[in-house]
């Protein structure tokens, strides 16, 4: 049954808004950010933990409630659970601006964090720092999202610091190891193909070994080459990467 709360009752102390628009009105639902997140994750279940208001509202700061009528057109039923359901799945999740500005603040940190994790300086090989990363982002105006994930992001900024930055970049190399039967050794010319760099290249008894420094990207490529073609026989393992030692500025 709805709960009408009147607007003087109503508490924003750590409340987030969640907002749909749907059949031409507006409808919000007071809840918590973490358990927004759960429940999309489907961590969290229970509505009364995710709610930090049992009701629907067309203006929650002012404690407007929704109309049955108005929810029975929107979504077809005024049954409050299925509403919600709705709300909390493809609403707009609203964050006040400090917040806001808090997340993307740290979204971009964890960013340039995976960033220099796993580029390089072409000519070095080595990684840069954080900071580095960070005042590159600058440079080049990139833009942090806020609705995608840190690791979804990073191909991207690491693409707009290779067009819009002074900064030299690069994704650091995988160093790998490549073992095959010695009578599959028709293969090795497609292997050595993805490789940027061949350390080594013997056959030692019943094995051909190779030694590769390879973009990372070609790691998928060679393993499932193998996969198909050795049926389990070939083997590949990652040494290390490329990168040493911290370039700090």
């Amino acid at each position: 049954m709805p709960i009408n709360q009147p607007s003087g009752q109503i508490k924003l102390t750590n409340v987030s808004i969640v907002r749909l628009k749907k059949g031409g009105k507006r409808f919000e639902i007071a809840c918590y950010k973490n358990k927004v997140q759960e429940f999309r994750n489907k961590v969290e279940t229970n509505l009364d933990d995710v709610l930090q208001i049992s009701n629907v509202f067309v203006n929650v700061s002012k404690g407007e409630v929704a109309k049955s009528g108005d929810l029975k057109k929107a979504f077809g039923t005024d049954d409050r659970d299925t509403v919600v359901k709705e709300i909390l799945t493809k609403g707009d999740l609203q964050v006040g601006e400090k917040e806001r500005e808090h997340d993307l603040s740290s979204l971009r940190r964890e960013i340039a964090t995976l960033v220099a994790e796993k580029c390089v300086d072409p000519t070095t090989q080595a990684p840069y720092s954080v900071g580095i990363i960070d005042r590159a982002m600058t440079e080049a105006g990139y833009n942090v999202r806020g609705g995608k994930t840190a690791k979804s992001q990073v191909s991207d900024c690491i693409k707009a610091l290779q067009s819009s930055s002074t900064l030299p970049i690069q994704r650091a190399r995988m160093r790998i190891r490549v073992t095959l039967p010695a009578e599959q050794t028709q293969l090795r010319e497609s292997v050595l193909k993805g490789a940027e760099k061949v350390e080594r290249d013997d056959v030692v008894g019943q094995e051909w070994i190779s030694v590769l420094l390879i973009d990372p990207a070609q790691f998928r490529v060679i393993t499932d080459l193998l996969n198909k073609e050795t049926k389990g026989r070939g083997q590949i393992e990652t040494i290390t990467f490329a990168a040493t030692k911290v370039m700090e500025s």
